[in-house]
């Protein structure tokens, strides 16, 4: 008996290029057809976030099912001098992308980051927390969020947080080539946050994604905030020492404080997300940050 034929949905990927949207690559493709989009070379389309007839072209174009957006401008100190850019890009767009989806009920998974937080806690925030970003990266962010969600469309908003991965810049693969450079680094101790693995992030927006597909929940009930970081918490010091204690590597780390390592946008001090949400709704449980650190360096080793 031959099984009966369904439609592909296509699955229109913003930023297929980032070390998060890389990983989207893989883990959405066995929910249906994926469209890749960047503003680099390699995908299907390019866009630019920043120009609005670009974004408007590619819904166009790309007639989507669903969209899941992966980029944004994310270099959070050139943020502070950089601001037009950035407003365009983590503000402007999600909510230009919510207005071109609104009337068509089509679905969209956006990132954000613990960075709307002022970090001037010292319990996990909820995502109904008040929100205080400390620098523009933050607050172009949290704009971005407001404009989707004021939008009308069935938005699911990821917050997350301290992404690396086996791909891109991130803090694992700089603390990984200075071991191998220098004798002894100079890590900041006094900003706490979960790492969190690029490749779960992945596998989790394809989970959340099924669901909202498949439709077995009122997406007008779950649309909305939603935090996903690894499981526990460490600083950065304490990310660099785990990182450090797999290779075997001889370099000495000294844990400083922020005031010590002055940079042009300010970070919060506490910034761990509380991961209860995402588990009540979608029923995912995430992993513990070290157990995801050690399948990631298992994939590099």
């Amino acid at each position: 008996m031959t099984a009966p034929t369904t439609k592909s949905p296509r699955l229109l990927l913003i930023g297929a290029n980032g070390q998060v949207g890389w990983e989207l690559r893989r883990t959405l493709a066995p929910l249906g057809r994926v469209v890749t989009a960047s503003i680099e070379d390699g995908t299907d389309y390019r866009v630019d976030l920043a120009d609005s007839e670009s974004v408007s072209r590619l819904i166009r174009e790309t007639r989507p099912d669903a969209v899941v957006n992966a980029a944004a401008y994310t270099a959070v100190d050139k943020a502070e001098t950089e601001k037009v850019i950035a407003e365009r890009i983590n503000a402007d767009a999600p909510g230009m992308l919510g207005a071109l989806l609104k009337d068509s009920g089509i679905p969209i998974i956006h990132y954000s980051t613990d960075f709307v937080f002022a970090g001037d806690q010292s319990l996990p925030y909820r995502e109904d927390d008040p929100t205080g970003p400390l620098n523009v990266y933050g607050a172009t962010k949290l704009e971005g969020e407001r404009r989707l969600l004021a939008s009308g469309a069935n938005a699911v908003i990821l917050r997350t947080a301290w992404i690396y991965g086996a791909r891109g810049s991130n803090f694992l693969l700089t603390m990984r080539r200075m071991f191998a450079e220098r004798d002894e680094l100079r890590i900041v101790r006094d900003q706490v946050g979960s790492p969190t693995w690029s490749r779960m992030l992945a596998e989790v927006t394809s989970l959340v994604l099924h669901r909202l597909l498949v439709g077995d929940l009122d997406v007008e009930r779950v649309k909305g905030v939603y935090h996903v970081t690894g499981a526990g918490q460490t600083s950065w010091y304490d990310f660099a020492c785990a990182i450090l204690g797999s290779r075997g590597e001889q370099c000495r780390l000294l844990p400083i404080t922020s005031s010590e390592y002055p940079a042009p946008a300010k970070r919060p001090a506490y910034a761990v997300l509380d991961n209860t949400k995402i588990w009540e709704t979608f029923g995912v449980q995430l992993p513990d940050w070290r157990q995801s650190l050690r399948l990631c360096l298992e994939e590099l080793d």
